[in-house]
């Protein structure tokens, strides 16, 4: 397989016509290779242009001003900036800076007062001051667009329409993070972007812009994920995977931005609710498939909350942080 399947969303989005050939597709591609391009998704491509031209604006500003929004300043709610090798992956700083966001909540929030961590305000710059309400409406309209999605995967699965958001997201984590990442100048230094990994959570709806070096990993081969005009690159994470005790694979994948110029990337992730108790969705079969994963980790003896698990993913890639949250 040298380039992903392509997957028209119309009638998850609209709700009219037949949906059987999407929700075809997408079993195709969640078994196959964990990936798919999504076309058909409703959302005006302005959108992510602006969102990534502001974005861009932002990243421009001098340390000094960005750092009025750093993680630091985010407490529990672990939003913010964050600089040039400031995340790490599977221990090795990322050649990426960036800025995590989520859903806005208040105060009085019960989550935001019991001190949930990753949840509260974002943290938004003074500038580009457009960047605020272009976060909120991209968040809003993913949001929106990653249930539709999810519902083609609940009837490719066999189970009813909205049994995976009665279930599981009613109140899905929703994370929306910016990345800017230099160009690789020089690989005796730095040979990837962002090293192999895969998701943690559910599903991811990604834009990128046209630099390229993307690369998804599919029977052992690295395959580069080509930007396409006015699509969202869909990958499975961890938790689908552990869900469907892996008969929905998630999707190894890296970047190596050898563009010559900045790319931007904007990921949007979908996760079950907080409090959500992991378990194997019903009917699900053991698939005995005993390929090593990238890790070495068997996901499928996860237990506990998605909470649990997030958190304890999360701190490990921002250790420093960790402390707001053990030491409130």
């Amino acid at each position: 397989m040298n380039a992903i399947p392509i997957v028209d969303v119309t009638p998850l989005v609209t709700g009219q016509g037949n949906p059987d050939e999407t929700v075809r597709a997408i079993d195709r591609a969640c078994r196959d290779i964990g990936v798919f391009a999504v076309t058909g998704h409703g959302i005006d491509p302005e959108l992510p242009e602006r969102l990534s031209q502001l974005s861009r604006e932002f990243f421009a500003l001098g340390e000094d001003k960005k750092s009025e929004i750093a993680m630091s300043n985010g407490g529990v709610a672990w939003r913010g900036w964050f600089p040039l090798g400031g995340e790490l992956t599977s221990g090795i700083p990322d050649q990426k800076e960036g800025i995590y966001f989520g859903a806005e909540l208040t105060e009085d929030d019960p989550r935001v007062s019991s001190h949930t961590p990753m949840h509260g305000a974002n943290l938004f710059p003074k500038q580009p001051v457009a960047l605020r309400a272009a976060v909120l409406e991209y968040i809003d309209q993913l949001t929106n667009l990653a249930h539709a999605v999810t519902r083609g995967v609940s009837l490719a699965l066999g189970i009813d329409v909205d049994w995976l958001r009665s279930h599981f997201f009613e109140d899905p984590l929703v994370l929306l993070r910016v990345f800017r990442y230099p160009p690789i100048v020089d690989e005796l230094h730095a040979q990837w972007s962002v090293g192999e990994h895969t998701d943690y959570g559910f599903l991811t709806l990604l834009h990128q812009d046209d630099s390229g070096g993307l690369q998804v990993k599919t029977g052992g081969q690295w395959i580069d994920v080509d930007p396409m005009p006015n699509v969202f690159i869909c990958n499975l994470g961890d938790m689908l995977d552990r869900l469907t005790a892996g008969a929905y694979r998630s999707t190894p994948h890296r970047v190596i931005n050898r563009s010559g110029s900045e790319r931007i990337s904007i990921p949007f992730f979908f996760d079950p609710g907080w409090n959500t108790v992991i378990a194997s969705l019903p009917g699900t079969v053991e698939t005995g498939d005993d390929r090593p994963r990238w890790d070495g980790v068997d996901i499928q003896t996860i237990e506990g909350t998605y909470g649990d698990y997030v958190y304890s993913k999360v701190s490990k890639v921002f250790p420093k942080l960790r402390k707001n949250v053990d030491e409130p």
